[in-house]
């Protein structure tokens, strides 16, 4: 698995470049503040992190949610610990979790205290050292957690463009769509469907085709706002994609769009290299 710090951002392909910056008007670091500002009041007494005693506990716990997070502390009165307490309460749709023991630590290469964010759509972790001595924010804390987290379907905004450009995962399904559409909470139940038989393979992302910045989103991929919703997928590394204009979003057509694609991929990587296929004849 990959540790991770603060997000750093390295793309320089057009795809990339309007992937991160294109949606608002807002850097990606900036928007990352969302929430961190929120008022302390009684939070920390709404929500408590649950105490994780062993490497089983942990384990249950991380699959237990699409995004976890888990506090790795050398004791519960270390630095960051009531910070930790406080960002949990701010944020309850994330499950927080605490752990002191020494040996699951190391399991986890948490050689300081560390916060360890754990998401399941690409079984991949990315760790915030908190350093001793220092003092360590709930603000920092949440804008790591929201550049990282990853769902099984991930609503892009230039925060949640972070974690999908560093994920492992090289091919992304966007599903460009109307929020407002009356079709839609039925349309998402069926793509997240979908997402469940890619996890791993594919990133499923929403774009809503609502959001002003995301106009030039569909123009990238060459559709029209009469084409929408339609499916979008791309592999990071060469840009090659395929669209897919739809009159309703169903779990099948969603598995054959994707199979179709990944086996174009494989074939395509598959075939040897016309430049290798025959080797010269250097006979007299």
């Amino acid at each position: 698995m990959v540790k991770g710090g603060e997000a750093e951002i390295m793309g320089t392909s057009i795809f990339t470049y309007l992937f991160i910056i294109l949606l608002t008007g807002c850097s990606p670091a900036g928007c990352a503040d969302d929430g961190g500002s929120a008022s302390h009041g009684t939070a920390e007494s709404a929500k408590k992190p649950v105490l994780l005693n062993n490497t089983a506990d942990v384990k249950a716990f991380i699959s237990g949610a699409e995004v976890a997070v888990i506090g790795f502390f050398q004791e519960l009165e270390s630095p960051g610990v009531s910070e930790f307490h406080l960002v949990a309460g701010l944020m309850p749709e994330v499950p927080f979790g605490l752990c002191t023991n020494p040996a699951v630590r190391s399991q986890y290469n948490a050689t300081t205290s560390t916060l360890t964010l754990f998401r399941r759509a690409d079984d991949d972790w990315r760790d915030l050292d908190i350093i001793d001595g220092k003092e360590v924010s709930a603000e920092k804390m949440i804008r790591f957690i929201r550049m990282n987290e990853l769902r099984l379907v991930t609503e892009y905004n230039p925060v949640t463009a972070i974690g999908l450009l560093q994920s492992s995962v090289q091919f992304h399904l966007l599903l460009i769509a109307d929020k407002k559409s009356p079709e839609h909470p039925e349309d998402m139940h069926r793509f997240r469907e979908a997402a469940e038989l890619f996890q791993g393979k594919i990133l499923f992302v929403l774009v809503d085709s609502n959001v002003k910045g995301n106009e030039r989103v569909v123009s990238f991929f060459k559709l029209k706002k009469s084409q929408l919703p339609a499916l979008a997928i791309f592999h990071t590394p060469d840009e090659e994609r395929d669209v897919l204009p739809l009159d309703e979003v169903s779990i099948e057509l969603v598995q054959d769009f994707c199979n179709a694609f990944l086996q174009r991929k494989q074939k395509k990587e598959d075939e040897p290299d016309e430049s290798e296929e025959k080797a010269p004849n250097e006979e007299l």
